[in-house]
């Protein structure tokens, strides 16, 4: 009798971009890929995404490491720049374009002014399908309206018929630059990460990652979109939004109140224990599906206030 194969062991993931210092809402995604990670007994691996460089701010990457050094995370392995995949991106651009599921684009945003609107913005309309003569494009990807359809460990299933719903995407910009959809599976694949744990708000980008995964025969991770903090007047808190950068203090204080905002119970003493006490609490105590069908987070810009206050 042949005996089974063992599971793949588990892989995830945190992968900050450098346009910003961590903030709250990063924090808790950070938190909760984390404890996804450890609390399964797998590796947890950091990955800088840093190939926009137009957005990104002077020191944030220092920061960002700095930060999750200070609140006791442990990655695995050295820190992975996306920058440095990018004779990797290039390949798979090529790839697209030789088998005739990518193909370039001149159109600019003035001429989809006029173009139907969906609920993820512009449906580009096919315009340049059958070709274009411009030297300055980008590369779209191919859609059709077959159902690209998954689970979600969280917000159940999901589908999305991307011809329809959002039309040919664009995977490198006309300025030359790798767009996210690319870069992101082909880092995700290349680490072999078996589960992308995020925030909610990228949900709606996860079908064309899933139809790119495909066209390359990359294999699909499972994912996991958690809840996003939200500000009193219902904007995601993040960088524009103006989140402030977690306080360099207190940071077991700071991590309990992201295990309640987590939907976690973490003991009232738990804020005054160490960091390796309250990562072995949280490690040995996460339950993820708490959160399940949950989209929003209510709370104010001082994450550290919520917590003295009791909040969370």
């Amino acid at each position: 009798m042949t005996a089974s194969a063992e599971p793949a062991r588990y892989i995830g993931r945190f992968a900050p971009s450098p346009t910003g210092p961590l903030h709250f809402g990063s924090l808790l995604a950070a938190v909760a890929s984390y404890l996804q990670a450890r609390s399964s007994g797998g590796q947890w691996l950091l990955r800088i995404e840093d190939i926009d460089p137009p957005r990104e701010q002077p020191g944030a990457t220092e920061a960002i490491l700095v930060a999750l050094e200070r609140y006791g995370f442990a990655w695995d392995g050295p820190v992975h720049y996306q920058s440095h995949n990018r004779p990797r991106h290039d390949l798979l651009i090529r790839q697209l374009l030789d088998s005739g599921r990518g193909y370039p684009c001149s159109c600019s945003r003035r001429d989809l002014a006029g173009a139907r609107r969906g609920s993820m913005g512009v449906i580009y309309p096919g315009t340049c399908r059958n070709g274009c003569t411009d030297t300055e494009v980008a590369i779209r990807v191919r859609t059709d309206d077959l159902p690209v359809a998954f689970v979600d460990r969280l917000q159940g299933p999901q589908s999305q018929q991307l011809e329809r719903e959002s039309g040919d995407f664009i995977v490198k910009r006309r300025d030359g630059l790798i767009a996210y959809h690319l870069a992101v599976v082909a880092d995700d694949a290349d680490q072999g990460i078996t589960e992308v744990v995020r925030g909610v708000d990228l949900l709606h980008a996860t079908p064309s990652q899933i139809h790119l995964q495909r066209l390359l025969g990359l294999p699909s991770p499972d994912y996991m979109h958690i809840p996003v903090i939200e500000t009193a007047d219902g904007q995601k808190l993040s960088k524009r939004t103006g989140a402030t950068p977690v306080p360099d203090r207190q940071h077991g204080q700071i991590l309990v109140a992201a295990l309640r905002a987590l939907g976690q119970q973490p003991p009232a003493e738990l804020a005054q224990a160490s960091l390796d006490d309250i990562w072995d609490w949280a490690t040995a105590n996460w339950e993820a599906g708490i959160l399940a069908g949950k989209r929003q987070i209510s709370a104010t810009q001082d994450p550290l206030a919520q917590a003295q206050n009791g909040l969370w």
